[in-house]
C-alpha cells in the first residue's frame, strides 16, 4: 500500500487546500445541513440562527435577518451547531485492489478520509477515525483541536488491509459504542450480503445518526475492461476461476448495476445518503460534486 505520506507532499497539501477553496461556499452549507439534519429539519436560510427568546442577549440579534423577515433571530453559538463526525473505514483484504489506477480502493479511501477530516476540522467540528474488518480494530476518539488532523494522518499511515469483508457485526458494534447523535461517514466496497449490511446501517440511522455511505469500487470492478480468457481471483479467499471475459461482460456489468441500484434504493428508503464512487474519479472532485449535490437538496 502506498503510504499517506505520499499524499501529503506539498502538491497534495495544495490539492486539499484547493479543494477547500473551491468548496468553501458549499462546505459551510453542507456542514450546517449536517448540524441541523438530526435536530432542526434541514433548515438552510437560518441554519445558523434561531428565534429570539426572552433571556437572549439583544446584542446577538441579527438585524439583517430582521430586515428581511421582520422577525428577531439570534446567531447560534458554536456549541449549538457542532456535530461529532466519525470516519469509518473498511480494512478488509478486498479493499487492496486496483487494476490500472494509481490508487487501490483502500488508498482512495485514505484520500477521502484525509480530505473530509480536513473539511470538518476547518469547521471546528470534532472528527474521529474508526477502522474495521470483521470487527472494529481501532478507534481514534473525535476531537476538534488543531492537532487532530495530524493524529488522523498518523493513524492512516499505519493502516493495513487484512481479513475478510464483514459489515453487519462491526457496524452493530459501532452502534452500541456511540452514545450521542453523530455524523457517520462509512467508506467501503460493501462486498458483503446486501440485506445484513442494510440492516446494520439502518440501525445506525434509527439511533439518530446521520449516515453517509461512500461506496468505493475499483474502476475495473465497475467497467469490466477485460477481453478474452482471463483468470479472476477473489482477493480474500484466493479462489480463482478462468472465464471468457467476452461471454460474461454484459451480464457482469448488469449485475454490478443492480448491486448499486439495490443499495441505493435500500438506503434511500431510510434517508441515508449513498455515494457510489470508482477509483477513476479524482477524490477531490468526488467530494466536491457530492457536497454540491447535497447542498442543492437543502
Amino acid at each position: 500500500m502506498v503510504s499517506v505520506e505520499q499524499y501529503l507532499k506539498p502538491e497534495l497539501a495544495s490539492q486539499i487546500k484547493r479543494l477547500d477553496l473551491r468548496a468553501q461556499m458549499i462546505v459551510k452549507g453542507f456542514l450546517q445541513g449536517m448540524h441541523s439534519s438530526p435536530y432542526h429539519g434541514f433548515s438552510v436560510e437560518f441554519s445558523e440562527h434561531r428565534l429570539y427568546a426572552p433571556g437572549d442577549d439583544p446584542k446577538d440579534i441579527d438585524w439583517q435577518a430582521y430586515a428581511k423577515t421582520e422577525r428577531y433571530y439570534v446567531k447560534k453559538f458554536e456549541a449549538e451547531t457542532n456535530i461529532t463526525g466519525y470516519i469509518v473505514m473498511d480494512l478488509s483484504q478486498s479493499m487492496d485492489y486496483t487494476y490500472r489506477q494509481n490508487l487501490t480502493k483502500f488508498d482512495y479511501c485514505i484520500c477521502l478520509a484525509a480530505a473530509l477530516s480536513y473539511l470538518m476540522l476547518m469547521q471546528q467540528d470534532p472528527v474521529g477515525l474508526i477502522t474495521f474488518d470483521q470487527k472494529i480494530r481501532a478507534n481514534l476518539p473525535p476531537k476538534s483541536r488543531r492537532g487532530q488532523f495530524g493524529a488522523i494522518l498518523s493513524q492512516l499511515t499505519k493502516l493495513k488491509v487484512a481479513g475478510q469483508t464483514e459489515l453487519r457485526a462491526p457496524l452493530l458494534q459501532l452502534a452500541s459504542m456511540l452514545k450521542h447523535k453523530s455524523l457517520i461517514m462509512l467508506m467501503s466496497d460493501l462486498l458483503a450480503d446486501i440485506d445484513p449490511t442494510l440492516e446494520a446501517i439502518r440501525i445506525l440511522k434509527h439511533a439518530g445518526h446521520d449516515v453517509i455511505v461512500f461506496h468505493v469500487m475499483d474502476e475495473a470492478e465497475v467497467e469490466f475492461p477485460f477481453t478474452g480468457l482471463v483468470q479472476l481471483e477473489d482477493p480474500e479467499t484466493k479462489q480463482s476461476v478462468n472465464v471468457n471475459a467476452d461471454d460474461i461482460c454484459q451480464e457482469y456489468r448488469e449485475n454490478v448495476k443492480k448491486f448499486r441500484n439495490d443499495l441505493k434504493k435500500g438506503l434511500s428508503e431510510s434517508k441515508i445518503d449513498y455515494v457510489p464512487l470508482d477509483t477513476s474519479m479524482p477524490y477531490d472532485k468526488a467530494i466536491t460534486e457530492y457536497l454540491v449535490s447535497r447542498r442543492s437538496r437543502f
